[in-house]
């Protein structure tokens, strides 16, 4: 596998500033279902980043920031400190909603983390998310990705079969009865993970994050043994109702399509060819009132632009009618995370 440049922000944008592609359908309403913010120095990706982006030319009228253990609170409470992400992301959307910055509405849902295997105490934590939304606050994700060659690829490494945990269980238990749902971050070999989970908790919504990532490095860079595996495994967790998808995260390194290594940025239509296989596929089998298109920003900016990202989305979803273009572009992830304003 070609060596990954690391490029700072400044070489970053010089980098994507050399293809610059014409908007496709620009009046298509779009939500954007999953991306992050956080202030790393020398690295950010906050309000004015995120904004940067919103207004690069698609019709981006809502988000959905999901955690990335960005501005926990530096004291109290073990437990309570992930609420800051809450407080933190709440203050970045009440600029939005101020209307100071034009009609897009960042943040309008947030998913943080809370540590369900803390089982019947996670429940604090939860009431204590919800006050800090101010009404935004939509769900959890607590990582689950694991993998005995890759690890978990993240800051934190989650401990294996997290998700069959009993404690965790307990605490994912107490998620539907506030109306919350679980995003999933597992890896294609975890999907019956996933879905023995669904299984025992029928009532509460599931969204799995980055199409149930089909790795393309380390052990697994034969990419059609990789995708065989994962859609079976994909089309046996669509048989689960509360089971939802979001289409995208594919711009990761470790899916393997190597974009992010080449001298200058691919194109949306070279893109579109590269992924187009496993967003059919995910429409195919979960159908589009269950799957969401998602930038996972900033964190495939390191393949293409968020303008160039959105091209190939809409390139890939060219066939679908205009009602099912509205799901995966706006309506599923409005309905998901209820946005009721989109």
């Amino acid at each position: 596998m070609a060596t990954i440049p690391h490029r700072n922000r400044t070489e970053l944008d010089r980098w994507l500033a050399g293809h610059v592609e014409e908007v496709i359908d620009p009046d298509r309403p779009i939500v954007d279902a999953h991306h992050h913010l956080w202030w790393r120095p020398p690295e950010a990706y906050q309000f004015p980043e995120l904004m940067a982006d919103l207004e690069s030319g698609h019709d981006v009228r809502e988000t959905v920031f999901v955690q990335c253990t960005a501005m926990y609170r530096a004291d109290g409470p073990e437990a309570m400190r992930p609420v800051g992400e809450t407080d933190y992301v709440n203050g970045i959307a009440a600029i939005g909603a101020s209307g100071l910055f034009g009609d897009r509405r960042p943040c309008s849902g947030i998913v943080g983390f809370a540590d369900l295997t803390l089982g019947g105490a996670v429940a604090p934590v939860l009431a204590a998310h919800v006050a800090a939304g101010g009404g935004r606050f939509r769900g959890v994700r607590h990582q689950a990705q694991w993998d005995a060659t890759l690890g978990a690829l993240a800051r934190a490494t989650p401990p294996r079969y997290l998700l069959a945990d009993a404690d965790f269980r307990k605490g994912f238990g107490h998620l539907a009865p506030l109306g919350l749902s679980f995003d999933a971050w597992v890896y294609f070999t975890q999907l019956d993970e996933v879905a023995a989970l669904a299984a025992a908790f029928p009532e509460t919504a599931i969204i799995l994050d980055h199409i149930g990532a089909p790795l393309g490095i380390g052990p697994y860079t034969g990419r059609k043994a990789v995708f065989e595996t994962w859609s079976q495994g994909m089309r046996a967790l669509s048989r689960h109702p509360s089971v939802m998808v979001k289409l995208g995260g594919l711009g990761m390194a470790a899916y393997g399509f190597g974009f992010e290594a080449r001298q200058r940025p691919a194109s949306s239509a070279e893109i579109a060819d590269a992924w187009r296989p496993y967003i059919e596929h995910c429409i195919e089998v979960f159908g589009v009132e269950r799957c969401m298109f998602e930038s996972n920003f900033p964190v495939d900016r390191q393949s293409c632009s968020y303008r160039t990202l959105w091209n190939a989305f809409k390139r890939i979803a060219a066939g679908c009618s205009e009602d099912e273009q509205d799901a995966l572009f706006r309506g599923t992830a409005a309905r998901a995370y209820r946005l009721d304003r989109v």
